[in-house]
């Protein structure tokens, strides 16, 4: 294929290659000029287009992107009709997307202009979601280099949806005087919420002490269940998490006549996992993690057996690559201790002072109103400082260099949100991104228009963050109604830093699980001034 000026007279039957403006519209790159198409140009006054020209034996890219894309086309996939040399390939059922990443990487390797890309192997995916595109980069492809393409994938099946099927689940947990049974009921809803793409039904459960005798009857009370023409999978909860191989769970396994495959998984959350098999019943030692509903090891070996799959210890010894999820901070033993034995706790602040305050008009800007001689955002930053004992991060943005020189002198950080238009997600983005912040165990996230919070306010959220051992989210509360400020742990920092838009906080500490600890301010937790009339109301004489 070469590009060349073609005369207009000769154009029908050519490819565009530019993109061109004509009357009630435009002719787009790769369009395979009709007489219509040449008329068209014509009126436009041209007298040559460039033009794509074929050589022998080339295939324009929907032509070859088609032919690629057929030959990709298995069990659970459906394709797109090709456009602009795109073919996008569906699922057409919840399932497992198998990839095949030799055949894959060969295929790309034949020749840059002809592409692949899909998603991770054995990625859980839903009926209609889009898993692989196959992209011819150019107008046209040698027709040789399709049919080497063509020929890798008939090796094997380079991609596919295993589809899940139904099973019959029993489920089966054990009980200790320390563990509450509205753990185990919740425990349970959450297991039908995770089998339901599947259309697998809990059709049993069973709560018998934490001994591997009564788990064993348990088992084989699952086993000897009424048969519902559904191949069966047992799942079991210990009230106390798994040590070593002859721990309760896989040693009930054996007793019951089955087998252990595997204990422990190189997945993170989900290192307590146990697999084993009664026959070709899966027996699924599930980790204590799984009780949150946060993605985890036991996902993964839950959705290949769904798929139909019978995993192996080689199989689950293979998982480490990317085995390193999102840590779930109610799990027992955290990643990182947020307070080492003998160090003192410090808990950081983020002071928020980015937002337009638009509300305010052209009245003057709130941070700089002056409340007992001091501008708003000097007096809270100070009151933060005294209160927190550890860093302290000021986050500007909308007249940023006013607010700067507003907080001249005070040993705060400052960080610059150059996004702080987006909404105050970017703002708590910025914030948590500065170094000074890297060691704290916690954060007070403040807002810079709150004039009546004191010293002693900030102090006693202090004092319940340490009381909590950092294990709980602090907020201050005004007649019992959430307010601000609020105090983060650690723990939480990694869902903050995937916050989007006008959003603050309120989204991660009600869906990450912690224990939030309630601390009674009064009016001042839910006082800000967002108009000149708040400000005069609450003693505040605008400047500017």
């Amino acid at each position: 294929m070469i590009f060349q000026p073609v005369p207009l007279e000769r154009a029908e039957g050519a490819i565009l290659a530019h993109g061109v403006s004509v009357a009630g519209g435009r002719i787009a790159k790769g369009t395979i000029l009709s007489a219509g198409d040449v008329a068209r140009l014509a009126d436009a006054g041209l007298t040559e287009v460039a033009a794509a020209v074929l050589d022998a034996g080339d295939l324009t890219e929907d032509a070859a992107a088609e032919l690629l894309a057929t030959a990709l086309h298995g069990p659970g996939l459906r394709l797109s009709p090709a456009a602009t040399g795109r073919v996008n390939l569906h699922a057409t059922e919840n399932g497992l997307f198998r990839a095949d990443r030799d055949l894959i990487d060969r295929f790309n390797r034949i020749d840059p202009a002809i592409t692949l890309a899909c998603l991770n192997d054995r990625t859980d995916v839903s009926a209609g979601a889009m898993v692989a595109t196959v992209k011819i980069i150019p107008l046209a492809v040698p027709g040789a280099a399709v049919e080497r393409a063509r020929a890798v994938l008939a090796e094997g099946e380079a991609i596919v949806v295993k589809a899940y099927r139904p099973f019959a689940v029993t489920l089966i947990q054990t009980e200790l005087p320390v563990l509450k049974s509205s753990v185990l009921d919740k425990t349970a809803d959450l297991l039908r919420r995770r089998l339901g793409a599947s259309g697998s039904r809990l059709v049993a459960e069973h709560r018998v002490p934490h001994r591997a005798d009564a788990v064993a009857g348990a088992i084989g009370a699952a086993l000897r269940g009424p048969d519902t023409g559904l191949p069966r999978l047992v799942v079991l909860f210990g009230a106390s998490a798994v040590v070593d191989a002859g721990d309760v769970l896989p040693q009930a396994m054996r007793l019951s006549g089955g087998r252990v495959e595997q204990v422990g998984l190189p997945v993170d959350p989900g290192n307590l996992l146990v697999l084993g098999y009664h026959g070709a019943v899966p027996l699924v030692g599930a980790p204590g993690c799984a009780r949150s509903p946060k993605e985890n090891g036991f996902d993964w070996v839950l959705q290949r057996l769904l798929a139909g799959e019978q995993p192996v210890a080689h199989d689950l010894s293979g998982l480490g690559v990317g085995g390193l999820l999102m840590e779930i901070p109610t799990r027992p033993q955290p990643r990182e201790r947020l307070v080492r034995p003998g160090a003192p706790l410090v808990i950081g602040g983020l002071l928020l002072a980015a937002g337009r305050a638009s509300r305010m008009g052209e009245a003057g800007h709130k941070l700089l109103a002056e409340f007992d001689g001091l501008p708003l955002v000097r007096r809270v930053a100070s009151r933060a400082l005294s209160a927190l004992g550890g860093p302290v991060v000021a986050v500007t943005g909308h007249r940023s260099a006013e607010i700067r020189e507003a907080l001249a002198g005070l040993p705060v950080v400052l960080a610059d949100n150059p996004d702080h238009a987006s909404g105050m997600a970017s703002s708590i983005r910025a914030g948590l991104c500065a170094p000074a912040l890297a060691d704290v165990a916690g954060v007070m996230v403040l807002l810079a228009d709150m004039p009546g919070l004191t010293q002693e306010d900030l102090s006693r959220l202090c004092t319940a963050f340490r009381s909590a051992e950092g294990g709980a989210i602090v907020r201050a509360v005004s007649g019992g109604k959430r307010g601000n400020p609020v105090i983060l742990p650690r723990a939480t920092f990694d869902a903050l830093m995937r916050l989007e838009g006008d959003v603050g906080a309120r989204h991660v500490i009600e869906t990450c699980g912690l224990p939030i600890v309630d601390v009674e301010l009064g009016v001042a937790a839910q006082l800000d001034v967002d108009t000149p009339d708040a400000v005069a109301a609450a003693g505040g004489v605008l400047r500017g």
